[in-house]
């Protein structure tokens, strides 16, 4: 299958409903909320609208990079792009497996084993159940647990959290991948080992979308760019024009 990304005019709002005509909330809101907050009455709450009116057409080979501000929208535009937040309005198409590399401690129960967690996971990936046992050896072997598989992930250290989840998520063939900043967690044995499997992944991957404050991993990945402020898109083009765009609106 050829891979397509295609968002049609996207927005997504976030209705926040307590004490809604509150100035002092409104002045806080502002300064910690990305997006654009919109106005409240009394009857009506206030609402922040993560995205407005986005539209993008991705293709096989094309590496999109989001470049913005915290807050900006990035990784708003990834959880639809996944399918996990829905727009109020407008239209996400996606043809071909789409795999997230974010918020990947979704989907875990603390009272299971690592095995039944990998199972958890893959189903809340999208792989059918037939799919998961055929890769349940290579998910073992690469994060490199041994017996604690067997053990509920509530008795696991951090790293070993970060070995799993990893070796999920990279378990399958991905035709859309969707990162927000580059993992690097765990012992340097396995940051090596995950390196060189991510690189592997990403060539691999028909479509990429990457937000990161990293402009060298940008440019090095990526083929085109867009920036985003206030949940809007407002310049596209080569990952170097957005990039020089996005410094000097920082130094203006």
């Amino acid at each position: 299958m050829v891979a397509h990304l295609r968002l049609q005019n996207i927005s997504i709002e976030f209705p926040l409903y307590q004490s809604p005509a509150r100035s002092l909330k409104r002045a806080l809101l502002r300064a910690t909320v990305g997006g654009y907050i919109g106005q409240a009455s009394d009857s009506a709450p206030l609402v922040v609208k993560g995205l407005q009116n986005i539209s993008l057409d991705l293709r096989a080979g094309d590496r999109l990079a989001l470049v913005g501000h915290n807050g900006a929208g990035k990784t708003t535009l990834l959880r639809a792009m996944a399918g996990i937040y829905h727009p109020h309005v407008g239209t996400v198409l996606r043809e071909g497996t789409t795999i997230p590399l974010f918020d990947i401690h979704v989907g875990f129960d603390d009272e299971a084993t690592g095995y039944e967690n990998i199972l958890l996971r893959g189903l809340l990936l999208g792989y059918t159940r037939a799919d998961i046992e055929r890769r349940m050896n290579r998910i073992a072997e690469f994060s490199g647990l041994g017996d604690f598989l067997n053990l509920p992930v509530r008795t696991y250290s951090a790293g070993m959290m970060v070995r799993l989840l990893f070796s999920i998520a990279t378990s399958g063939p991905a035709d859309i991948l969707l990162m927000d900043e580059w993992i690097a967690a765990g012992d340097q044995d396995f940051i090596d080992k995950a390196n060189k499997r991510l690189h592997e992944y990403i060539n691999e991957a028909q479509i990429l979308v990457f937000a990161s404050h990293s402009a060298e991993l940008l440019r090095a990945i990526c083929n085109r760019a867009v920036l985003l402020e206030a949940g809007r898109i407002i310049r596209e083009g080569p990952v170097e024009e957005i990039l020089g765009a996005y410094s000097h609106r920082g130094a203006a």
